[in-house]
């Protein structure tokens, strides 16, 4: 006699079925913050070496250290006592950016040069920040996307990736042909 074996139920559907809004602002909030790591592979280095202009070694020495074996990149305490990525830079903000392409006025008339974050190595940047935010831990669940929104404004705007994209993201182990934060 044979037996109907019943195939597994697929996973019920994740909470963003209906795919979910991310654009790049390049604020740099996602840079900074509490320490942490920014995971790099041995090819990454390379790339990064690449760009630099420097060989890989130089590249590691200084700009990446080994944690368990692995590499991740260096960090760097800033004014506010937060930890920035090694490559995180403040630009001025070009013009249309502010109101007098980066120099504005206070209450009081105290002249202010306003700034952008960026990438310093922004071509070459490792798959962890390629794939921002769709890692695994924003994903969990709406309120953790939307606690990490409160910190990335480009979180729930712009461009509206399916879930599918997410998941080739999410799971990624190379490159994106077309990362989220292009």
């Amino acid at each position: 006699m044979k037996l109907d074996v019943l195939s597994p139920l697929p996973p019920p559907p994740a909470w963003y079925a209906d795919g979910l809004r991310f654009t790049c602002t390049q604020c740099g909030n996602c840079c900074t913050g509490n320490p942490g790591f920014v995971w790099i592979t041995k090819e990454e280095i390379v790339a990064l070496a690449k760009l630099l202009e420097l060989t890989p070694e130089e590249t590691v020495e200084q700009y990446c250290h080994k944690v368990d074996g692995r590499f991740s990149l260096r960090e760097r305490r800033n004014a506010q006592g937060q930890y920035d990525c090694i490559f995180l830079r403040d630009e001025p903000a070009r013009s249309g950016e502010s109101d007098a392409g980066g120099v504005s006025d206070d209450a009081d008339g105290n002249r202010i040069t306003q700034t952008r974050r960026v990438c310093g190595v922004y071509a070459a940047r490792p798959l962890q920040c390629r794939t921002w935010p769709f890692w695994s831990g924003n994903l969990e669940s709406e309120e953790r996307w939307n606690a990490a929104a409160v910190k990335c404004h480009g979180m729930n705007r712009g461009r509206k990736f399916s879930s599918e994209e997410i998941a080739k993201i999410e799971d990624a182990e190379d490159w994106p042909k077309r990362p989220p934060t292009s």
